[in-house]
């Protein structure tokens, strides 16, 4: 979890994403322990609270629990979790804006199969 912080979008979500992208290369297993809020806030110099928002974001999602006294954990089955949501993320930003293109300009499906292929 070394990655840079940008002004693309909110901290507390790039948190978030920064934890999800762990999980899935496996730097982050399931039932271990993530970095602490304190931890993520000195690693990244920001607010706590803002770290924390992040945290939690992944917790309402089911991807992370708490234990008690002991801190957050990537609950079984996160990674699964994590891989469907970013494939229907991927679905709705990518390929239904290129459907749509393909379609305005007349592309048959076989058409994009062999552009797909191409590369």
């Amino acid at each position: 979890m070394q990655e840079l912080l940008n002004d693309e979008k909110s901290i507390y979500l790039q948190i978030s994403e920064m934890i999800e992208t762990d999980i899935l290369r496996d730097i982050l297993v399931e039932e271990e322990k993530v970095p602490s809020t304190n931890e993520l806030a000195r690693l990244y110099t920001i607010n706590p609270a803002t770290a924390l928002k992040g945290v939690n974001l992944l917790v309402d999602q089911g991807i992370l629990y708490k234990k008690r006294g002991i801190g957050m954990f990537v609950k079984s089955g996160a990674k699964e979790m994590i891989l469907n949501k970013r494939r229907e993320d991927f679905y709705d930003t990518f390929v239904k804006k290129f459907l749509e293109e393909a379609k305005q300009l007349g592309i048959s499906k076989k058409e994009l199969v062999k552009m797909i292929e191409r590369e």
